[in-house]
């Protein structure tokens, strides 16, 4: 069974509207019953659930026709949804959607999230080449003022962090902080994070890919740093392990109608993750997503549940 196929006969079950997001969202109610999360430097609020960029976004955005990201960007807003993360290095995303948001008049309600890296794996960054990637982005996005800048997979941060520290004291960025995905360089993400001032990180976690909860997300909260998590269904690996499978009765408990929604409030269940960015071509899709961002969460007793549920199924 397909992620669609589920979202068909799960809405459909509930007496909804099949694939009808205005039947799960019902205007101002739905914005107003979204989990929000503070970020630590500032005490400003966000969704939990926002939106990614690479992946199947970034497939589409390549191509000529974007009228289903244009329906993706367009629910999030609708919803009440704001992050938006993206990146250089996700081909045609970071434009596109820069595109769409402005031709929408969503470009300010949105929490814009991109990255910087000009450095080569493990090489040195050109401080030029950097700032020009910079004023490309600004371009893209078309806001005087982004959000928030990330160097992109710890890409040389001794010289792109100090570049995105001058925006940010220059009024031109809001937030920075550093990213991976790699295992291999979640030490130095760590030892940044112990040695920088940074307000926000970005690294994967997912109900089968647990290694953040272990130093990771307990650093964040005693530091005082953001975290946006990408990869919450470990790519496409939890579809995989749960295609075909019914999702549990007990996951009403806490809310989840869906696998989707099962798998990110096992992500926004732990307090040190600000907002949780799934990309997304489908329109359905971001409703559903959204939908993790609304009533309970697992406490630590479901959490163990939830675990043993997964484990039990065979890996992707």
């Amino acid at each position: 069974m397909t992620r669609r196929e589920w979202l068909w006969r799960t809405f459909a079950a509930a007496g909804m509207l099949a694939l009808d997001p205005r039947a799960v969202w019902a205007g101002e109610a739905g914005k107003r019953n979204l989990i929000t999360r503070t970020i630590p430097s500032t005490g400003e609020r966000l969704p939990i659930v926002g939106l990614g960029s690479s992946a199947t976004f970034s497939q589409v955005a390549r191509t000529e026709d974007v009228t289903a990201l244009r329906a993706v960007l367009g629910k999030m807003a609708e919803i009440g949804g704001r992050v938006l993360d993206t990146a250089p290095a996700y081909g045609a995303s970071e434009e596109v959607a820069g595109r769409i948001a402005q031709e929408l008049g969503i470009a300010k309600q949105l929490f814009w999230a991109t990255k910087l890296n000009v450095a080569r794996w493990g090489g040195t960054a050109d401080p030029a080449a950097a700032r020009s990637q910079l004023e490309t982005s600004f371009r893209r996005i078309g806001k005087p003022v982004i959000d928030l800048i990330q160097v992109h997979n710890m890409g040389d941060v001794r010289t792109q962090l100090p570049i995105l520290r001058e925006y940010k004291e220059k009024g031109r960025v809001r937030y920075i902080g550093v990213t991976t995905t790699f295992e291999s360089q979640y030490s130095e993400l760590v030892q940044t994070m112990r040695n920088e001032r940074i307000d926000f990180i970005g690294t994967d976690y997912a109900i089968d890919d647990r290694h953040a909860e272990e130093t990771i997300l307990p650093l964040a909260r005693d530091r005082g740093i953001a975290v946006l998590v990408y990869a919450p269904f470990g790519r496409t690996r939890l579809w995989s392990r749960v295609r075909g499978r019914k999702l549990p009765d007990w996951a009403s408990e806490f809310d989840a109608t869906s696998w989707a929604q099962f798998f990110l409030k096992y992500v926004a269940s732990h307090p040190a993750v600000t907002a949780i960015t799934p990309a997304t071509s489908r329109p359905a899709n971001m409703a559903d997503n959204m939908g993790g961002a609304t009533g309970r969460l697992p406490d630590a007793a479901m959490k163990k549940r939830m675990i043993e549920l997964i484990e039990g199924l065979p890996a992707a």
